[in-house]
């Protein structure tokens, strides 16, 4: 099998991540912030169905623009006509729950008519509640991500537990500013998006991984940038068929589902893309830096201790770089045996010397 050079173009590809992620930053600071759900910001949810042929996302959403940080999302099939109405409470109106939703049917109803709305789910987030959910969010995801870093640190080596961190933290960066910037709502079912995405890239890493520290035995006398080449073309089939067909199934889930349930496929389908990238052309090529460096300080190290000049190569494999050190190291070892054997036949020679002169005295 033909390797593929996956490490020579990576400064391209991590060139691609930096700009998309900074073009999604901006994307989302234009867009105000992130569209935060009803069960992160404090507010109500009224889910309705409206009887009448003019009942579109835009004329409900022109009915309730005189309710303040109302937001409007379509629900199910057009022909349903079923829209979830969400108001923000800022805190300065008593008994917000009963009150937003009078308001709320009594302005759809004036638009398309008495009896025309039913009301099919009111559901209230209080402040307190908002706060503590965000916050238990945060704490879990890095939580996840610190146990991740030293269950991999301790199955592998710190160096591959910092490269798969390198890489879910692209993923969730990833994913963070494409929900931003085309302001998917945030909810509950797009943490738990997050979060199996981590678990299914860091999958598609580990295999990755344990197949470059199979070839560093094998392959030992390679150097490191063609042994993870080696181990990401070996790999590659196996990636693409998982992530292929996990698409597959995601895919058929946002097509036929509704809501939130099909916002949780979305989710899913931009975190498999990106996580299968990152796998290859983020956590590779950081393990790639980080064992190059430690290589090169491990020489430095070796050649002091010895006394002997450092001898590294900042470019290509750090073959040569090895091969270097280790024949120089040789012939200092050969200088030293030779300087040993000198001394015990000059050693020799003069006790041979002692051992006559006292014949001829007696």
């Amino acid at each position: 099998m033909n390797t593929i050079q996956f490490t020579k173009v990576r400064f391209v590809f991590i060139g691609i991540s930096i700009l998309l992620l900074a073009g999604g930053l901006a994307g989302t600071l234009v867009q105000g912030g992130f569209n935060l759900g009803v069960d992160f910001q404090a507010g109500l949810s009224l889910r309705v169905a409206v009887d009448s042929s003019s009942a579109t996302i835009e004329s409900v959403r022109d009915a309730v623009a005189s309710v303040d940080g109302s937001q409007v999302q379509t629900v199910g099939q057009p022909e349903d006509r079923q829209f979830v109405v969400r108001v923000r409470d800022a805190g300065t109106i008593d008994s917000f729950s009963s009150v937003m939703s009078e308001r709320v049917l009594s302005a759809l109803s004036s638009e398309f008519g008495i009896g025309s709305v039913e009301e099919l789910e009111n559901t209230y987030v209080g402040p307190r509640f908002s706060q503590d959910l965000t916050r238990n969010t945060v704490l879990l995801t890095v939580l996840a991500l610190t146990l991740i870093v030293a269950y991999i640190w301790f199955r592998f080596q710190l160096g591959y537990a910092m490269a798969s961190i390198t890489a879910l933290v692209h993923d969730v960066a990833f994913m963070l500013v494409l929900i931003g910037t085309f302001q998917i709502e945030v909810s509950t079912a797009t943490i738990a998006a997050i979060l199996t995405i981590i678990g299914y890239s860091l999958n598609d890493t580990i295999v990755i991984f344990d197949r470059i520290r199979e070839n560093e035995r094998l392959l030992r006398d390679r150097g490191i940038e063609t042994i993870i080449n080696a181990s990401i073309t070996q790999s590659l089939s196996r990636t693409l068929i998982t992530s292929i067909t996990t698409l597959l199934a995601v895919t058929a889930i946002y097509i036929f589902a509704t809501g939130t349930v099909q916002l949780f496929a979305l989710n899913l389908i931009v975190g498999v893309i990106v996580g299968t990238y990152s796998s290859i052309f983020v956590a590779s090529p950081v393990l790639l830096g980080w064992k190059r460096t430690a290589r090169s300080r491990r020489s430095r190290r070796d050649a002091e201790r010895r006394g002997a000049p450092t001898i590294a190569s900042e470019s290509g494999d750090t073959g040569s770089s090895e091969s270097s050190t280790k024949a120089e190291l040789s012939a200092q070892e050969a200088d030293r045996i030779r300087e040993e054997l000198r001394k015990k036949k000059a050693g020799g020679a003069g006790r041979s010397s002692s051992r006559a002169k006292r014949k001829k005295s007696k």
